[in-house]
């Protein structure tokens, strides 16, 4: 389980923002980029997320937030894996099928494998919306610090 610390900026019924300082092992993190995007910057060292607050925090407290590592891998699989397994299925179906028009195979191949993995991104995008609204997928504020 990924834990952080933080501090509760805003709180809605359910949520709550939480600004986290980025630590020492985000240095070596592989979705160090994908943070910055979020909302963190190279000079600056706090990124803000929302999180289920599961335990009541209020404004300005300061808190615990983790995140299934399983939901995680799962996640990554589906951002890395998913886009390079279409672009792969795209290039061996259109070899395939190459032979049946009488197209270069090469040519075709390259075309349809660029349109699986065209495909795959709005099969990632919308399979990214379905699990944003579980609870497995987003992180947690599991307690309260002092």
């Amino acid at each position: 389980m990924a834990t952080s610390e933080g501090i509760i900026t805003k709180v809605y019924s359910s949520t709550a923002w939480v600004k986290c300082t980025k630590s020492a092992a985000c240095e070596s993190c592989s979705a160090k980029g994908f943070c910055d995007t979020m909302g963190g910057s190279g000079s600056n060292n706090d990124v803000e997320v929302e999180a289920i607050n599961a335990v009541g925090a209020k404004v300005d407290d300061r808190v615990a937030i983790s995140f299934e590592t399983s939901s995680l891998l799962k996640v990554s699989f589906l951002v890395y894996m998913v886009p390079v397994l279409f672009l792969i299925l795209g290039v061996v179906i259109g070899d395939k099928i190459a032979v049946i028009f009488n197209y270069d195979q090469s040519i075709f191949s390259m075309l349809v494998g660029f349109l699986f993995l065209f495909a795959a991104f709005f099969f990632v995008k919308a399979k990214g919306k379905d699990l944003s609204k579980q609870d497995a997928y987003q992180p947690k504020i599991i307690r309260i610090l002092k």
